[in-house]
């Protein structure tokens, strides 16, 4: 779940294992984007009226095989999840499209989420996964 408040970035937050039904997971996610993301305070009353939410569905995320070869990697289509050990990212394909990164910031930008080096995607303890994403959001007809 993204919320945005006049296109900026207010709150993000998601759940990628698919264990509950898609309503209860968009309320709950609604709910924590609004309240948890810990880059932002919690959304006030006066706000709500200026928020956009857009929803991601993720589908099920792929390994990438190691070495990562970024050219398997489809900018606009693919949003990525980078983990190794307790470190885990994700960031959904619109992020990169709206940044207008290649797949190596891509990746780099994932890593960093992470906690990592922006180059650990390189590394063969780093797993990378990609994925796609059916985006709803307001105005969408």
């Amino acid at each position: 779940m993204t919320l945005t408040e006049r296109g900026a970035l207010r709150g993000c937050i998601g759940h990628v294992a698919a264990d509950r039904e898609l309503g209860t997971v968009v309320r709950e996610m609604a709910v924590a984007a609004a309240r948890d993301d810990p880059r932002f305070a919690p959304v006030s009353c006066e706000e709500l009226s200026s928020l956009a939410l857009e929803i991601s569905v993720l589908s099920e995320p792929t390994p990438l095989p190691a070495p990562v070869a970024p050219e398997r990697i489809v900018v606009g289509r693919d949003g990525l999840i980078v983990r190794r050990d307790r470190h885990v990212a994700l960031l959904l394909p619109q992020v990169a499209r709206g940044y207008h990164w290649g797949p190596e910031a891509f990746l780099a930008a994932t890593c960093h989420k992470a906690g990592l080096p922006p180059d650990a995607w390189r590394e063969p303890a780093t797993e990378v996964l990609t994925f796609q994403a059916d985006v709803f959001g307001e105005g969408d007809a």
